[in-house]
């Protein structure tokens, strides 16, 4: 039986904006200009609307539409993010689910952050994207390249361990969820774009007790969270075992611990 979506708390998600939205700035620095006086603009994977507000802060006048399929999510877009922009352009937010979203008219620019990586076999639902861009738009991504890291690789095997691997075996997503920076920009060049891929490693100065342990409550642990929702005493129990292992693999230094997360970036720029 498929694993059930998992659910999402925009608060929890939201603890480390400012570490999460560094990616999204990179990203947004390598995109270049719109055509077009009033671009239309899809964020897929929105999220909680707080980097999909930066969009309109690089093009006042677009339309931009921030999609999503978690309702606890979108509901926190709309709330803070939702409305014209002071360029004449408008931010909204939609709920679609990425996996079979299709365009239903062009657009100059579809990104996405940080949720590919959600989608399996995601490149095949490149060449929809691409078609529906205007000569001369892009589309960009970024994604987690840190399915090795100690984080996800604990993780996973507490899943599959003895005590855990009825219930959860799984849920989680495999160690394949991205491609290689290579095949990014094999599949993106044979749909006829112009592609930068690129990957970055961040180091996280992260504060707090059990800083790694409450930066992946907010996105890798979710479908587990989830999964243990209505057996709270397994839920802690699994937690308990999750965090002594990350206290073990991400020691705290003397200025927080520090956290490597790689990142996979592509930018693709249709021919115009």
């Amino acid at each position: 039986m498929p694993a059930a979506a998992p659910t999402w708390d925009p608060a929890q998600y939201l603890r480390h904006a400012d570490h999460r939205a560094r990616p999204f700035t990179d990203l947004l620095a390598r995109v270049p200009d719109l055509p077009g006086a009033r671009p239309r603009i899809a964020d897929l994977g929105c999220g909680p609307g707080n980097v999909t507000a930066l969009l309109a802060a690089r093009w006042p006048t677009a339309r931009i539409t921030g999609y999503d399929n978690s309702t606890e999510m979108l509901d926190k877009a709309h709330v803070d993010h939702e409305g014209p922009t002071p360029g004449g352009g408008h931010l909204g937010f939609a709920h679609a689910d990425v996996r079979t979203w299709v365009p239903d008219e062009p657009y100059d620019l579809i990104l996405s952050n940080a949720t590919l990586q959600w989608v399996p076999g995601h490149v095949e639902r490149f060449a929809d994207w691409v078609d529906a861009l205007n000569p001369s738009g892009t589309f960009a991504f970024q994604v987690p390249g840190n399915f090795d890291a100690p984080s996800h690789r604990i993780l996973r095997e507490l899943t599959h361990a003895p005590r855990w691997r009825d219930r959860l075996a799984g849920t989680l997503r495999h160690d394949d969820a991205v491609l290689t920076p290579e095949a990014y920009l094999g599949r993106l060049a044979s749909l006829g774009c112009t592609a930068d891929v690129w990957e970055t490693t961040y180091i996280h100065p992260l504060q707090g007790e059990d800083p790694v342990l409450d930066w992946v409550k907010g996105t890798g642990l979710r479908p587990v969270l989830t999964a243990l929702a209505d057996d709270p005493e397994a839920r802690e129990e699994f937690v308990a075992e999750y965090r002594a292992a990350l206290r073990e693999a991400y020691p705290a230094g003397p200025h927080g611990t520090p956290f490597p997360f790689r990142r996979v970036f592509a930018v693709a720029r249709k021919e115009g």
